[in-house]
């Protein structure tokens, strides 16, 4: 595996590794909350958050590019994995979007690459990326997640591994499709479930009572730790949500600017002495 830099006393892979898997584990529902870059994961670090998962679409609008397959190479996502990695002392999960490649293979190159920079988790989804078709076959979905688990069982730290069922992200809203996705990838030794964009409570529910791995829940408005922990959710995850809050600010700012050429809207501005602190600066 590779090497990485780490912050001063920052606990090692293994540490985090174990850290990582004994949220999992204990009792209650965690929220793991997703940067897009190292200062975002610094600020949520600062918060006390026990883990950090990234984001595939905060990737992409910070660099300027749309959400989608093959819009950020792995090698982009890989190299801003490693900035968060490195600039927080607590366990970081890698949106891995579909491995980068279509045949299990590729997804298990993805996955030893990603322990390789210092993460101890990640995702992979069975979204193809090919509109026509825009979901794997379940059988080739099932061997990817496969391929993906026989790695990271050979790695030396528990690597945790998510498999996504993404059918309700793409227009399919199966839910029994979903369910035997999440089952399947479960059965081959995925350690968490992930349905993203589940249309309800209800559907949230349903999805964790049939299926006997940890399930990941997307959070959304209206939703509560509270709630979605009563439903049977392990961990909660925000995706692209943090980054589209602070892209919205950001425009909703700019706007009153250009059509008002008003600054007033700096008055909302966080304290500058706040964050230079929490980033670590005196």
């Amino acid at each position: 595996m590779g090497k990485w830099q780490c912050l001063p006393h920052c606990p090692t892979q293994h540490a985090k590794a174990y850290a990582f898997q004994a949220l999992h584990n204990r009792p209650g529902a965690f929220v793991i909350p997703n940067p897009w870059d190292a200062g975002s994961a610094r600020l949520l670090a600062s918060l006390g958050f026990e883990a950090l998962a990234t984001t595939s679409a905060g990737l992409a609008f910070s660099l300027g590019r749309p959400d989608g397959a093959r819009r950020v190479s792995r090698d982009e996502t890989l190299a801003n994995a490693r900035a968060i990695v490195d600039s927080v002392a607590i366990p970081v999960s890698g949106d891995l979007e579909k491995g980068f490649g279509d045949s299990p293979e590729a997804v298990a190159a993805t996955i030893q690459l990603a322990a390789g920079i210092g993460l101890v988790g990640g995702s992979i989804e069975d979204a193809s990326g090919d509109p026509a078709s825009p979901i794997y076959p379940i059988e080739l979905a099932v061997e990817r997640v496969a391929a993906a688990v026989e790695v990271a069982r050979a790695l030396p730290f528990p690597f945790i591994l998510s498999a996504r069922a993404e059918n309700f992200l793409h227009g399919r809203p199966d839910l029994d499709d979903t369910i035997r996705r999440l089952q399947a990838f479960g059965a081959v030794g995925a350690d968490v479930l992930y349905a993203p964009g589940l249309p309800s409570l209800d559907a949230v529910r349903t999805v964790c009572a049939a299926v006997s791995k940890p399930v990941n829940v997307l959070a959304g408005p209206g939703y509560s730790v509270e709630a979605l922990a009563e439903a049977g959710a392990k961990r909660i995850s925000l995706g692209s949500g943090l980054s589209r809050v602070a892209l919205g600010a950001f425009l909703r700012a700019a706007e009153e600017m250009a059509n008002t050429g008003s600054f007033d809207c700096l008055a909302d501005a966080y304290p500058y002495g706040s964050i230079n602190t929490r980033m670590g600066g005196n």
